[in-house]
């Protein structure tokens, strides 16, 4: 059984660099990236964007839920985001993101890679904060977010591979700022339950 505070204590960094910071014991993370960072496939022009700061550890072997209030403070640029990520290698990933849209509203957008990247956009959120939600149900995978951490909006559900491929599975937190000159992202109320969802779409 891995506990909150062990899967904090075995973050590293995966792609990118940037400042981190780590509290175990308060749950609470904070990343910052760099001017110009990113993490995409682009699915039109088929180029790899890479360069945004990924820290993730170990997931469980089994389902799992992970969440996290997730904040990006002060005056956004367009694409800042403060991410939930699943990473399975450098061609297979999955980005569940607060992020500034170009229209200039804080949205929540599910990006999923298996070499190339779709780009879904969710809600748009009041406020500079909002619960996101990534669990695991067998081989499917499945996005959610919420106000206050209690009931919660479902984005939407897809797979990474198979239970082979995903035995390496990595998640953790990300920061990204593509035509910005940067921007940090704080995550706090961290959770990693090994759990499955009993429901996706009944808000619990």
């Amino acid at each position: 059984m891995t506990s909150t505070q062990d899967f904090l204590a075995g973050l590293t960094f995966l792609e990118g660099r940037g400042d981190a910071t780590i509290d175990a014991e308060a749950r609470t993370v904070g990343v910052s990236a760099p001017a110009s960072s990113d993490l995409i496939s682009d699915p039109v022009s088929g180029a790899l964007t890479r360069g945004a700061p990924v820290l993730a550890s170990s997931a469980p072997a089994g389902d799992f839920v992970f969440s996290a209030q997730v904040t990006v403070p002060g005056e956004r640029s367009t694409y800042d985001a403060g991410v939930l990520a699943l990473y399975v290698n450098e061609r297979r990933w999955a980005k569940l993101c607060f992020e500034y849209s170009p229209d200039a509203e804080a949205t929540v957008v599910g990006v999923v890679t298996d070499g190339f990247s779709d780009d879904a956009n969710g809600d748009v959120i009041a406020g500079d904060r909002v619960f996101l939600r990534i669990s695991r149900l067998g081989e499917a995978f499945a996005f959610h977010h919420s106000p206050d951490g209690v009931r919660w909006r479902f984005l939407r559900v897809f797979r990474l591979g198979t239970a082979h491929e995903l035995e390496g599975l990595r998640i953790g937190f990300a920061a990204q700022s593509p035509l910005g000159e940067g921007r940090g992202a704080e995550f706090a109320a961290i959770s990693l339950e090994e759990r499955s969802l009993a429901d996706l779409r009944d808000g619990s």
